[in-house]
């Protein structure tokens, strides 16, 4: 992605009123802290930002993206995903805001602050984002901490909004005002779609399921043993959905047992370039590379704590992205993955095979298909099913670009991005963000699951290098 391509996404991204059933789950399963959708980013800056000229780049921000000052408006009973609508109170100093860290300013106490932030969970009738800049930090330098609901966005779409208070250079001139309008007079304060209108919605396909096939898969959930004779209509995706909501195998860890609302954040970084050339080597691309390194860690760390284990289960992120996709496009991949003493070679084959046949698999019953089916269960039952299927699960990944060339804000250079992926019930989220030729990680740790983070960190390092060394 090239400073032309930076320059195309200048343009404000486009946002559905109605959430989409998948962005309608993660509402959702917020009310169980520990399926929180809260995603974040961590911007270091060589200095600090111009915090008034800052504010009123996102004061415009929130005027060309309609999202940034809409609240959620949840549909009676979840007969239907949840609306957004404008918010009549918005205030753009509750959403940004500026601190600083005592001295020293060291990186673990800024990375302990993010990681408060992000637990901190949103206040659900106001737009779902916060950012923060942090003065302070050692070496002169400060931070930007943005916090954002996944529903508000996923990492893609999260640049295009991002292009809107970012310069490509340091003394750039602002852009001219926006008119602020007034909202429609009828998104303020009118209490939504009625349950008549929701129940019409469903009828018409907001399920995106036929009801015929709906309660079947209801009966199916009540005894999977009829999942093998099953020949309704679209047998193929509702027995993957059933496959996936049925696979209750715990996850494989010995060490990783516990969950917990406790977090500790850890970064790393590698030359992008090096990681380009060693997946080249091995024949298979950057996406397999990150999850080799991170299952090979994963292995490391249990093998030094005298619990080596063959096999851990892992979720990715895969993006679905195409030129008609709204603010969320993605969906998840499960897969076991090797974590026994093996040669750098023979765990990316393996695992090159497995992401293929993830891909495929989750093409059958993809996260909007699955959230489309939880829309007609009631909410205490899918957050237990959500729980239930995050206990299959060791650790998750995500791969995120972002920009090859420096980028400022408010005058300030973004020297590096570590990204804040949800746990959401797992052991630890690895998520990567590749930019200025590095890839900039965030390791997202349960740390009632993972005793010992510093050694998880030091055992990704040594697995990075090891890869890049293939």
């Amino acid at each position: 992605m090239g400073t032309a391509s930076l320059l195309a996404m200048a343009r404000p991204p486009q946002f559905d009123r109605k959430m989409t059933d998948a962005e309608g789950l993660m509402w959702r399963l917020d009310k169980d802290p520990l399926l929180s959708g809260t995603i974040g980013n961590i911007t270091i800056l060589d200095r600090p930002p111009d915090f008034d000229r800052l504010r009123r780049r996102l004061d415009r921000a929130a005027i060309a993206v309609p999202r940034l000052h809409q609240r959620v408006q949840p549909a009676p009973v979840n007969l239907a995903p949840p609306m957004w609508v404008e918010d009549p109170h918005f205030d753009l100093d509750y959403h940004v805001r500026h601190v600083a860290l005592p001295k020293p300013g060291s990186m673990r106490q800024l990375l302990d602050y993010a990681t408060l932030l992000c637990m901190d969970p949103f206040e659900r009738t106001r737009p779902l984002w916060q950012f923060v800049v942090v003065d302070g930090l050692r070496g002169g330098r400060s931070a930007f901490i943005q916090k954002l609901h996944h529903t508000v966005t996923d990492g893609i779409s999260g640049l295009r909004i991002s292009m809107q208070f970012l310069d490509l250079e340091r003394n750039a001139p602002e852009p001219p005002p926006l008119e602020r309008t007034e909202p429609e007079a009828d998104q303020d304060d009118t209490p939504g779609p009625s349950a008549t209108d929701a129940l019409r919605d469903v009828l018409a396909g907001g399920l995106r399921l036929p009801l015929g096939v709906l309660r079947q898969l209801k009966d199916l959930l009540a005894d999977p043993a009829q999942i093998r004779g099953a020949s309704f209509a679209a047998a193929d995706t509702i027995k993957g959905v059933v496959s996936q909501l049925s696979d209750v195998d715990s996850a494989r860890s010995p060490l990783w047992t516990t969950r917990s609302l406790r977090r500790r954040l850890e970064t790393l970084q590698v030359p992008l370039d090096d990681v380009k050339a060693a997946s080249t080597r091995l024949g298979g691309t950057l996406n397999t590379a990150f999850l080799t390194a991170a299952a090979d860690a994963a292995g490391a760390y249990h093998r030094q704590l005298d619990e080596p284990i063959d096999q851990l289960r892992a979720s990715m992120a895969i993006s679905t992205r195409t030129e008609s996709s709204g603010s969320n496009a993605f969906t998840l991949a499960r897969m076991l993955v090797p974590t026994g003493d093996m040669t750098v070679a023979e765990r990316f084959s393996i695992i090159d095979e497995q992401t293929s046949a993830a891909r495929a698999s989750s093409a059958t019953a993809s996260l909007e298909t699955l959230a489309a089916v939880a829309s007609a269960l009631p909410t205490s039952l899918v957050t237990r099913l959500a729980r239930q299927q995050a206990q299959t699960v060791d650790f998750a990944t995500s791969n995120l670009r972002a920009a090859p060339v420096p980028v400022f804000v408010a005058g300030a250079q973004a020297l590096a991005n570590y990204p804040i992926g949800p746990t959401a019930g797992v052991a630890f989220n690895l998520t990567t963000m590749s930019y200025l030729g590095s890839m900039d990680m965030g390791v997202n740790i349960d740390a009632g699951a993972v005793a010992e983070p510093e050694r998880l960190l030091n055992t990704l390092k040594q697995s990075f290098a090891r890869l890049v060394r293939s």
